[in-house]
């Protein structure tokens, strides 16, 4: 190995500090593989790490970059062997774990799964954390019941990136989607993911004097969270579903008992980081079988590393479209 390039945090006497480094090859943490990095992407989350927000970043000096996926240089796992094609996505990656804002990473075994057959890297960057939550959401809803033809599924956050993969998954396994958006411009966008309705997401978080409004969702995938989410299980079916996987619209929950004690409501909490390898495995083959990959490059946009500063604020304001993919070689 040679030099690299990282984007590499520090936080000194509280002041927080962020650039993009030539790192030496001994920088770099222990671990069985060593990967060099062709893309990561861009999540809520890596908008905070970069940006200095607090929430994410537990161990200084951190390399942020929640996901990445590149090729094996050295294993010491049987698992792999240099050449193999492979994917980390939010294992702690960005928390305590060096990420992939950087040429190289260094990870253990438990947290790399191969390539799912069918994608290529910069395709599976285009998936990332959030269109793995996205599938984990999916799967989640299937498991407790939800099945095409029992009633609208609404999908909050319809214009980020779990809510763009969540919609193109449902549309093609036969659900009736309904997109939450606050941003009329992505109108086309969502339509053409597979949406049959769209509503502002103004409708789901207004306020309500009634602990309960009228049904309509069978289920729901929630990246939102706070008044959105609380409106939106006011107004799931008997029986309905919800899966939330996000805080983007805030972390408090105002909300009453009375959608799970008297329409038994089902609120599903999906946690993508704390996933067993053989489990990432089982959500990968089913994004492979699953998400089409036309629609999934019609989400994509590729950017440089020197850009992650600048993108981690649009995303932390709601500006972005779809699935952000960073080329760290750029």
């Amino acid at each position: 190995m040679t030099p690299f390039q990282a984007l590499l945090v520090t936080q000194t006497d509280g002041k927080f500090d962020a650039s993009i480094q030539e790192l030496q090859p001994e920088a770099l943490p222990p671990g069985e593989v060593l990967i060099r990095v062709a893309y990561s992407s861009l999540n809520y989350k890596d908008g905070l790490a970069v940006t200095g927000k607090p929430g994410v970043i537990r161990k200084y000096p951190m390399v942020p970059g929640v996901d990445l996926a590149g090729t094996v240089e050295e294993s010491s796992s049987a698992n792999f062997k240099p050449g193999d094609k492979v994917v980390v996505t939010g294992c702690g990656t960005s928390e305590t774990l060096w990420g992939g804002y950087s040429q190289y990473a260094r990870l253990p075994a438990e947290f790399v799964v191969p390539l799912a057959a069918g994608f290529t890297l910069q395709q599976a960057m285009g998936i990332g954390t959030a269109g793995f939550t996205a599938m984990q959401s999916v799967m989640a809803l299937e498991e407790h019941g939800v099945k095409p033809g029992g009633g609208e599924v609404v999908v909050t956050g319809a214009g980020g990136g779990v809510g763009s993969v969540a919609i193109a998954i449902l549309r093609k396994l036969g659900y009736k989607v309904v997109a939450s958006s606050r941003r009329a411009e992505l109108h086309d966008y969502l339509r053409g993911l597979g949406a049959s309705e769209i509503i502002d997401r103004n409708v789901l978080a207004a306020p309500s004097k009634r602990p309960l409004d009228s049904e309509r969702w069978a289920a729901g995938i929630d990246s939102v969270g706070g008044d959105t989410l609380a409106g939106l299980l006011r107004s799931v079916m008997i029986g309905g579903n919800v899966a939330a996987c996000g805080l983007a619209g805030g972390a408090a929950l105002n909300t009453t008992v009375f959608p799970f004690i008297l329409r038994g409501v089902n609120l599903l909490g999906i946690d993508s980081v704390r996933v067993p390898n053989q489990r990432r495995r089982e959500i990968w083959a089913r994004l492979a079988r699953d998400l089409p990959t036309s629609l999934l490059d019609s989400m994509i946009h590729v950017k440089p590393l020197a850009e992650v500063f600048q993108l981690g604020e649009q995303i932390l304001g709601g500006k972005t479209r779809g699935r952000t993919v960073i080329d760290v070689n750029k």
